[in-house]
């Protein structure tokens, strides 16, 4: 403990990482300011009762509320988030599997990545301006009160347009608020501003929890419920963090005067190389029903298809654990390519002892992945649906449920760790102690390197 408080003094007595982590704070708080600012037009009474009304929503737009940190369900300038710049990153990134000019432009270094940033930039204009008039059609629609009042007087053309262009001013500014958290300040800026947003949410939690307690439940079941989260944080970070690490050898060469080569490199196949991708995908599919009933709730069809999907049902944990399971495959085979990297190895003079360059070596690590991914594989599904099992067996409030795993807890635990590695690699750089002396950070073995 006093080790770790003396990290804690040390950030603060370099002034370079002081100043990042100032920035990064002040960063994140114009974050959550934003949240809170209502676009013009809105009834901001009349919609505080209509979020009351429905807090308990389900569906795609509280998975969207969720990564916002409540800024849809305020009508906030930030109400489309980052999301739309990660759906641009998503789809740019398929499509570099695809189409052959994309992977000319992903060969290209430096300039083909700053081509492909600039597309994505562009991308997730649209995709943000199509978006917000979604938005604009859902708030315009929401009512209040006993005469069912719009929480929009006057949603006109001029409303709409205006709307449209704020919210997706809003996300280009999220992006820009990103993109200089990365440059300047501490930590991936994208993954931070979805971090605040949902990190946002756990007082409330927290608060709730408290409620239950002063309404009579037993505070040991609180204990049990804390205790259990710790597990599942410390079973997330130990496969977050797991690898299976391929020794690779490379030739000595000589040039000129000087000798390269001949050391031994890893290459670290992750457990989970997918993330929380596979989830996420999941979630927006198993959604849609509950999503298109609220818009038809006369219909009896996708009434009782909601019904059926629903997170009291058995049948979507069956589906939705084998869907995860689909798209981790699907998003590893897209995020890593063994195809390239034997190539690489073999342009580099590099070999995996005992097997040979070029394809063989494609197929050998090919085979590595397909087996380390099927109890990442599994993990994730299990994560996921940890959130439904605490809600429907231990009575846990759906908001706190959500920490249980699920999006939120893998987004939490992933950011904090890549925060805490950055962070760790300033205070190795400068020779102070990192935050354990004894742990197996990839950042101080990178920093010891």
């Amino acid at each position: 403990m006093a080790n770790i408080v003396t990290t804690f003094r040390n950030m603060f007595r370099i002034e370079e990482l002081r100043q990042r982590l100032v920035f990064t704070l002040l960063a994140l708080v114009a974050v959550r300011i934003g949240s809170f600012i209502t676009i013009p037009g809105v009834d901001v009474d009349l919609l505080k009762q209509a979020s009351q009304g429905s807090a308990g929503s389900d569906g795609l737009f509280g998975m969207y509320d969720m990564f916002v940190g409540g800024a849809f369900s305020n009508a906030a300038v930030f109400a489309l988030g980052i999301m739309p710049y990660i759906s641009a990153s998503i789809i740019l990134q398929i499509a570099g599997v695809v189409l052959p000019e994309m992977q000319k432009m992903q060969r290209e270094g430096e300039d083909g990545r700053r081509k492909i940033n600039q597309y994505t930039r562009m991308l997730t204009v649209l995709i943000a301006a199509v978006q917000a008039w979604g938005v604009t059609i859902k708030i315009a629609g929401t009512t209040a009160g006993a005469g069912g009042v719009s929480v929009v007087p006057e949603a006109g053309l001029f409303w709409t347009l205006s709307s449209m262009f704020i919210l997706t001013a809003g996300t280009i500014a999220l992006m820009w608020i990103g993109e200089q958290i990365t440059d300047r300040g501490i930590g991936n800026g994208i993954s931070l501003v979805i971090f605040i947003g949902i990190i946002a949410r756990f007082p409330t939690a927290i608060e709730q929890q408290i409620g239950l307690i002063q309404a009579g439940r037993p505070w040991v079941l609180d204990l049990i419920l804390l205790g259990l989260m710790g597990a599942i944080i410390a079973a997330v970070i130990l496969v977050t963090q797991g690898a299976r690490r391929i020794p690779v050898q490379y030739a000595k060469r000589v040039v000129g005067r000087k000798v390269y080569g001949g050391t031994t490199q890893y290459i670290p196949l992750r457990v989970n190389t997918a993330g929380v991708m596979p989830i996420i995908f999941a979630q927006s599919i198993l959604f849609i029903p509950a999503t298109i009933s609220s818009f038809f709730q006369e219909s009896t069809f996708w009434r009782d298809l909601a019904s059926v999907f629903s997170e009291q049902s058995p049948w979507y944990a069956l589906t939705y654990g084998l869907m995860i399971l689909f798209f981790t495959y699907f998003y590893t085979a897209i995020a890593f390519n063994p195809k390239e990297v034997a190539d690489n190895m073999k342009r580099n003079g590099g070999f995996v002892p005992g097997v040979r360059p070029g394809a063989a070596t494609a197929e050998y690590i090919e085979a590595i992945l397909t087996r380390i991914t099927l109890p990442g594989a599994i993990f994730l599904a299990v994560i996921a649906i940890l959130p439904t099992f605490a809600g429907n067996i231990l009575n846990v409030p759906p908001l706190f449920a959500s920490f249980f795993g699920g999006t939120s807890l893998l987004i939490i635990v992933g950011v904090c760790l890549d925060t805490l590695q950055q962070i760790e690699s300033h205070l190795l750089a400068r020779h102070y102690d990192g935050f354990m002396k004894t742990g197996k950070i990839r950042g101080r073995a990178g920093a010891s390197a």
